[in-house]
């Protein structure tokens, strides 16, 4: 593992983010926050698939009203994406928000009511403050403030580091610093190129994630390329994969980034070989069998699936289970030594036998520790 560049804490209600942590994966909730049901619905399934924060919108007073009921039900911690409106960023303290999304030019921007523009935002300051609620910067391409874009002629990253430091220094100079940030681009080379200039500038910690990245295999590969290549440099404390996709596809994309570069060991390592015509066994039906009896499975283990005794016994070797095939049969491999040999048709009940008795080990060795642990 490459090392990390350590920024300071954040705390979003009991989730520590930055300061060496282990990395954070969330998403957003992906339907009107009025339909409270299905807000519900959907922060469960993302607690389920492993999110450990939730951003919710709150675009107008509707929504704010709705987030009392929804925090006090919610199962995860939950961010206010708020824009223009302070009055929304408010209405979202009261409700017990754990922490808020918005820019600071943006409020100081906005028209409502008589006072000042810094009063606006002195008012939210001192709320948070209050509250203990941290406050992320979202700078992104798509909504970047007219002054730069006339400054830099199009949302160059330069532009989108200059925008957040603008911002950052608008809450230092209140005496805030309870921050993280995002400067997110749909173009990944800019956002690379921006949160590679902004690790350099602030000591905060970092958001990260390509905007609008898409969805299926676009989507994947930009977002895997921009947040992947950060994390490789040690820069990044806290990812959301943008896909338009469901919520559960973004948080199971964002743990197999970290999976990939060794930040994080949840759940099941799968390598299978690629096939060529070597293979004699029915791979692509073969590894999506596997995949399924593997989904829901939460240790750190590694499962090979190989097609044929050319490269088999190799990843056998390194692989807690592997699964090789051969001429209408396939080997069951533990750690290298092989347990079992079944028919073509019978080679997903043989994985099954071995993958139970490896996770009831797994658990089973879990406890024994836990237990040589407690006084």
């Amino acid at each position: 593992m490459v090392k990390r560049r350590i920024s300071k804490l954040v705390k979003i209600r009991d989730v520590l983010i930055g300061a060496g942590n282990p990395v954070v994966v969330q998403s957003m909730v992906k339907c009107p926050t009025t339909d409270v049901e299905e807000v519900l619905r959907q922060l469960n399934r993302a607690k389920e698939a492993g999110a450990k924060v939730m951003r919710i919108a709150v675009p107008d007073k509707e929504a704010a009203m709705c987030l009392k009921e929804i925090v006090t039900k919610s199962p995860l911690p939950l961010v206010a994406d708020i824009h223009f409106d302070y009055r929304l960023a408010l209405m979202a303290i009261d409700a017990g928000i754990d922490a808020l999304r918005l820019n600071p030019g943006n409020i100081l921007d906005s028209p409502q009511g008589n006072i000042s523009r810094e009063e606006k935002l002195e008012q939210v300051i001192k709320a948070a403050k209050s509250r203990g609620i941290p406050i992320r910067i979202g700078v992104n391409s798509g909504s970047l403030h007219p002054k730069y874009l006339e400054k830099y002629g199009y949302p160059t990253y330069e532009a989108l580091v200059e925008s957040a430091v603008d911002e950052v220094r608008i809450l230092e100079n209140m005496g805030f610093t309870d921050i993280k940030i995002s400067v997110k681009s749909s173009n990944v080379e800019d956002m690379i190129s921006a949160y590679m200039l902004l690790a350099e500038k602030v000591p905060y910690a970092l958001h990260l994630g390509v905007t609008e990245s898409g969805s299926g295999l676009s989507g994947y590969v930009k977002s895997s390329i921009g947040i992947g290549t950060l994390l490789y440099h040690g820069i990044g404390d806290t990812i959301r994969v943008s896909l338009t996709s469901d919520v559960e596809e973004e948080i199971k994309v964002g743990y197999e980034i970290l999976k990939a570069l060794g930040y994080e060991k949840r759940g099941v390592e799968l390598i299978s070989c690629p096939t060529c015509g070597r293979i004699e066994v029915d791979l692509f039906n073969l590894v999506e069998k596997v995949k399924k009896e593997v989904e829901n499975v939460s240790e750190n283990i590694t499962v090979a699936v190989m097609g044929c005794v050319v490269n088999g016994p190799g990843e056998a070797r390194k692989a807690d289970i592997a699964v090789v095939g051969g001429k209408g049969k396939g080997i069951i491999y533990r750690k290298g030594k092989m347990v079992k040999v079944a028919p073509e048709d019978k080679i997903i009940d043989a994985f099954k036998e071995v993958l139970e008795q490896v996770v009831k080990e797994y658990q089973e060795g879990k406890q024994t520790n836990k237990e040589a642990l407690t006084p």
